[in-house]
């Protein structure tokens, strides 16, 4: 059977999808970790700004008079700039329509939402903004009459706005990005590992299953999985070894039932011969006095006379089957001329004039065969074809040149009938097999074609049925023409044998 493509089988996909899996869980999980490093960073600094941002408003609003002046808001966001060691904030505060920066001439960008949040829910809000293509948190901040000691939540109507500068934080984020890339580099590659080796070990349970499976496809039924674990695939090869060894013993039953099948085919076989030898004697004299007698006692002697001809021939198949059947059938090769041997079986059966033969001539065509296994092929099928197709029936005989097996002796048999049916081509070299529209009659025993098959598979050549282009069944035989090999004469004995008188007459 041919593979399925790597991307396409089951090892391919698994594997992919354990890939896929891992690297998905991989990058992931360094895409999270990088987020919430960033927000923590990013979260801790806001934090730490605010809270000190608070203090240091608290503080020094305490002094602010109320309702301030344009000077001491001045005054106010300068020493609120200036109370930040590293001297980078920017403060705006705002009272009603004033309003003063830390900076002078400082265009202080605030959003009208944040203006509206700080004046009227009194909240502390912040955002982060670009300015000039660097990262900045915007904080504002409502300013209460309390003090540390007396907390209130009452507003004075005072809002102060801070920005500060983010670029050391966005330092800190671009410095993880690194940082998780090359923690994410090894975790990926030991996902990719631990995948392989999942894949693995899900797929070696499955690589035995298909070996068990193609040992059993081919006959070793006694092939076993070995079972570890508890899991699905353990499961599955517990089932799979229940099935074959069901299996095995099915099939144990079948060959004993086939064996005793055969042995009594043969048994019966056997013993009919016997009786049968006697009833061909009874009806042979019967025939010679057939003339004699009334002509209803003349037709029911030639009725006995054809079925126990009929009787006769199926005994013989069945005693040829059961040779094959156990192992006894032997070639008995002897150097022949194929021509010539094909013309004395159509001769012996009266067949010549009814038969179209193309034979090559008289010793073209010669190689070591059994001579009276070749006769029963050449009978077998020519008389198929005369019973069962139609008349003319063509036999043809030629040799060719197989790339190799070497030369071949090829014969041809084909009829003038309707054919055999495309769902009975698989089935003409069964035993007993009989199809009403290919069989109209059934003068054989369903032997034949099987026994054929049987003499040409003994001679390792090759026996196929087919449709002719035109109509007709077409029979195809090819034999390979072995060299002939005599058999070993016997060695000599160390004294010569006495001379003796031979019994068989002389031969010309």
């Amino acid at each position: 059977m041919k593979a399925p493509p790597p991307l396409r089988g089951l090892r391919g996909r698994l594997l992919v999808a354990f890939l896929l899996v891992a690297g998905v869980a991989t990058l992931t999980t360094g895409a999270l970790t990088f987020r919430e490093a960033r927000t923590g960073v990013l979260q801790q600094s806001q934090d730490g700004v605010i809270a000190q941002f608070r203090d240091h408003v608290s503080t020094l609003a305490a002094d602010l008079d109320f309702p301030p002046n344009q000077s001491q808001l001045n005054v106010f966001v300068r020493q609120l700039a200036r109370s930040e060691p590293s001297k980078n904030w920017r403060v705006l505060a705002t009272y009603g329509g004033l309003s003063a920066t830390s900076a002078p001439g400082d265009r202080f960008d605030v959003t009208s939402a944040m203006r509206e949040a700080v004046a009227s829910d009194g909240s502390t809000v912040f955002q982060r903004v670009t300015t000039n293509g660097r990262p900045a948190l915007v904080v504002g901040l409502p300013v209460t009459f309390g003090t540390a000691e007396e907390p209130t939540t009452d507003l004075s109507g005072i809002g102060v706005f801070l920005t500060v500068p983010q670029t050391t934080e966005q330092a800190y984020v671009q410095a993880l990005v690194p940082a998780v890339e090359r923690a994410t580099v090894p975790a990926l590659v030991l996902a990719v590992l631990f995948a392989l080796l999942a894949a693995r070990g899900v797929l070696r349970p499955v690589r035995e299953l298909r070996r068990a499976t193609r040992s059993i496809a081919e006959g070793h039924l006694d092939t076993r999985l070995a079972v570890n674990g508890s899991d699905e695939l353990a499961d599955l090869s517990h089932t799979f070894n229940e099935t074959a060894a069901a299996l095995e013993e099915s099939v144990a039953e079948l060959r004993r039932m086939e064996a005793r099948a055969r042995r009594f085919a043969a048994d019966v076989s056997h013993e009919l011969r016997t009786p049968l030898a006697a009833m061909s004697a009874v009806t042979d004299i019967l025939d010679e006095d057939a003339a004699h007698l009334d002509p209803d006692t003349a037709t029911a002697v030639r009725l006995i006379s054809e079925e126990t001809v009929k009787l006769a021939r199926l005994v013989e198949d069945l005693m040829e089957i059961s040779r094959f059947d156990a192992g006894a059938a032997s070639l008995h090769l002897d150097e022949i001329d194929l021509a010539d041997c094909v013309r004395r079986t159509l001769a012996s059966r009266a067949w010549l004039e009814t038969v179209d033969i193309q034979l090559p001539p008289p010793g073209a065509l010669r190689g070591s065969l059994d001579p009276r296994r070749l006769d029963v092929i050449v009978a077998n099928l020519v008389g198929n074809a005369l019973r069962h197709g139609g008349r003319p029936v063509r036999l043809s005989l030629y040799d060719w040149h197989h790339p190799d097996d070497g030369r071949r002796a090829v014969i041809e048999v084909l009829d003038s009938g309707p054919g055999i049916p495309e769902s009975v081509l698989p089935h003409v070299f069964d035993r007993f097999y009989k199809s009403d529209t290919a069989r109209t009659r059934t003068e054989g025993s369903g032997l034949g074609l099987a026994i054929t098959a049987e003499n040409v598979h003994l001679h390792g050549g090759t026996i196929q049925a087919a449709n002719g282009p035109h109509g007709g069944a077409v029979f195809t035989v090819e034999l390979p023409l072995r060299q002939y090999e005599p058999p070993p004469e016997p060695d000599e004995p160390n004294e010569p044998a006495e001379p003796h008188e031979s019994t068989e007459g002389s031969h010309p």
